[in-house]
Formats: C-alpha cells, structure tokens, sequence
C-alpha cells in the first residue's frame, strides 16, 4: 500500500525524502517529489529491501535559504562593498 503525504502541497516549497536516516532526494519540487515518493513506495512493497514503507518519510522546506530554482531575490545587506 502506497503511503500517501498528510498535506496539500505548496509550490513554493521544495521536498526531502528519506529511507530511515539517509536521505535519497533533497530539494524536489512537487511534480518531482510526487512522482519519486510513489516509485519509492512501489519499489519498496514489491522488491525485497532493507526498507519498509513505514521506514520512508519527507520533510518540506518552505522558503529561504536552498528556494527552488533561485528565484528568491535577496536584498544586498546594508553598507558598502566589503572587498
């Protein structure tokens, strides 16, 4: 059975997705993060692993630092170059 993320996915934020402790992809947009969260679920209940799907989690990043395709502008800090 294909273990099915709790929340409505946000556009501006980017996914990370474990196996117990090692994380197999960071920084996935949704389309991506969909598409690898189901292969890994499938792959998982058919082929004999070290995993279980209970042992695959995800977290979501919202904005800031690592934002998805840089499209954050970042204001320069107050004063002069420092070089």
């Amino acid at each position: 059975m294909i273990k099915i993320p709790p929340e409505n996915f946000d556009s501006s934020k980017v996914y990370h997705i474990y196996a117990k402790d090692r994380c197999l992809y960071h920084n996935l947009n949704v389309e991506d993060f969909k598409e690898k969260w189901e292969m890994l679920n499938i792959m998982v209940g058919i082929l004999k692993t070290d995993y279980q799907t209970d042992d695959l989690s995800y977290e979501s990043i919202g904005s800031g630092m690592g934002y998805p395709n840089g499209s954050k502008d970042w204001a320069e800090p107050p004063g002069g170059p420092s070089f």
